[in-house]
């Protein structure tokens, strides 16, 4: 099994390293490219659209739904194991407000800058958490290193074990290549994170707000879609021009480190960390030479083993107490991360023109709610055969959208950026080479009639982001109209990040890989011999 985590991370380094780059070079995340690329086909546009995009979107959604109650039931369980006082469905409730309540306070959803990097900094902190409990935890179990390392060879004993070894397999493949974190990654890609924060203007007000007011207009804003925002969000600009790539400069700030960032944080932080937990479940399972357990043991067993074998010293000291934050912490972690993913691909794929924090209480509340039904129904008993299952669905879902991700990534018309000293060409036919967006500046008493806005439309100030946003659409209804003229800028000014053929070539024999495990593992439950 450590050489499944081992392949798995490999797999995940790749995809989520086109996911970034992705993100980085087009601007758009994968959620948005698929719509881009599905919903307004020339041909057959309607069998497309319900027989492939919606389709894809419903897979995508199943699969936010299955890492929600995974890591919804994971910390909820960490948190009964922290206090087990706690009744299942009570920790279910507290950790599905507390993920509200933190991207209330921090939104990476809204603007750049500061909710983006509060957002960053908790899940590191959490991660980071996680890494440490489980390294202490390995350090007290003593494993022998010589056959722990053995166990990244791969061996055929995979095959010939009990016959639901590799349906466990593809659950350890489907929790490490988790179809929700490309998404997440190409979205949290398009953010520009050298950029100096816009300096906005102070407000003036007639007469000071009290308290009351202050409060009403924050909650308000909770359930509210601005106007920029649904500018930005409108058909007609995510359909038509939100094909326009970065800069170049962009690309070049951001590209390098990005993809820095992803493989070291996956090879060097998510392997060893999946690799910890599988030693040190083998060492506790099979301690003293003991043969496997009669049942499959589950985590509510592994931390009773855990504190009955390792667990000498203090509360605060114990290895079963390390062991429980570890997993609240890595429940917590991942269910603020699939949180965000939701409101991700539902904007993306079927622009959900709802607010965010709305959008994310819609769906929180589709993954708590099969979720207190398990913890209220079923109890301890069955939820590990629960956990494994969901993660069984990522892994299925995961060739659905890592098709399209590698499509796009290997493509140079979608892949390519215009040089800086390229002319700008003011349109191109959707098979083109994409353009870069262009914003122009506004002086702030400029006039919403001015900036292309009808005056019935106008309800009163017009803040910065909503001009910058309008002046897009204006700029970009103004060249559709235009002839092109000098469409022979996609020669030489254009630079193409498209996928080299190796990596294209790796990244479809992970997909075949990922495939044909989940076509066994679907053969075998059918056949009674998996799960």
């Amino acid at each position: 099994m450590l050489f499944v985590i081992l392949l798995a991370g490999l797999g995940a380094m790749v995809l989520q390293s086109l996911a970034f780059k992705l993100g980085c070079v087009t601007g758009l995340d994968l959620a948005s490219h698929c719509r881009v690329l599905l919903h307004d086909r020339p041909r057959y546009t309607r069998l497309i659209r319900f027989g492939v995009l919606y389709p894809l979107y419903a897979l995508s959604e199943v699969a936010i739904v299955s890492t929600d109650l995974a890591e919804l039931l994971g910390s909820a369980i960490g948190l009964c194991l922290v206090f087990p006082s706690i009744p299942l469905w009570a920790a279910v409730l507290i950790t599905a407000s507390d993920v509200l309540i933190f991207l209330v306070i921090g939104d990476p959803s809204r603007g750049h800058g500061r909710p983006v990097k509060l957002f960053e900094y908790a899940v590191m902190a959490l991660v980071a958490a996680v890494f440490i409990c489980f390294i202490v935890l390995l350090a007290r179990v003593g494993p022998d290193w010589g056959q722990t390392f053995l166990g990244f060879i791969p061996s055929k004993g995979l095959f010939q074990t009990q016959p639901d070894a590799l349906y466990t397999a593809v659950g350890i493949l489907g929790a490490t290549v988790m179809p929700h974190a490309l998404f997440l990654g190409s979205y949290l890609a398009t953010q520009d994170r050298v950029a100096p924060a816009p300096v906005l203007p102070v407000p003036v007000f007639a007469e000071p707000e009290g308290l009351t007011h202050k409060v009403r207009a924050w909650f308000k804003s909770l359930f509210a879609v601005s106007r920029a925002e649904r500018i930005a969000a409108s058909r007609k600009y995510r359909d038509k021009y939100g094909r326009q790539n970065n800069e170049l400069a962009f690309v070049r700030a951001h590209l390098s480190h990005g993809l820095v960032d992803v493989i070291v944080s996956l090879l060097a932080v998510a392997v060893p960390i999946n690799s910890a937990i599988l030693v040190i479940a083998s060492a506790v399972f099979f301690k003293d030479g003991s043969s496997a357990p009669a049942m499959p043991a589950g985590l509510f067993d592994a931390h009773d083993l855990i504190k009955r074998h390792i667990g000498a010293g203090t509360f605060l000291h114990s290895a079963a107490f390390i062991f429980a934050l570890a997993l609240l912490c890595a429940g917590q972690t991942a269910s603020i991360t699939a949180t965000l993913a939701g409101q991700i691909v539902s904007e993306g794929f079927i622009e959900w023109r709802v607010s965010p924090f709305l959008r994310r209480i819609i769906t929180r509340l589709i993954g708590l709610i099969p979720s207190m039904v398990v913890a209220i129904a079923v109890g301890r008993s069955g939820i590990d055969t629960l956990l494994v299952a969901s993660q069984v669905v990522l892994a299925i879902v995961l060739p659905f959208v890592a098709a399209p991700l590698i499509l796009l990534t290997s493509s140079k018309s979608v892949m390519s950026v215009r040089r800086g000293d390229a002319q700008p060409a003011e349109n191109f036919a959707a098979n083109e080479l994409p353009v870069e967006s262009q914003t122009l500046s506004i002086p702030p008493a400029a006039d919403p009639v001015a900036v292309g806005l009808p005056p019935e439309a106008d309800p009163g100030p017009v803040d910065e982001d909503e001009k910058q946003a309008a002046v897009v659409i204006e700029k970009a209804e103004q060249g559709s109209h235009d002839t092109v003229e000098d469409a022979s800028v996609a020669g030489d000014s254009y630079i193409s990040f498209a996928n080299h053929w190796s990596v294209t070539s790796i990244s479809a024999v992970i997909f075949l890989v990922i495939l044909a495990a989940n076509v066994y593992a679907i053969v075998m439950l059918a056949l009674g011999k998996g799960g």
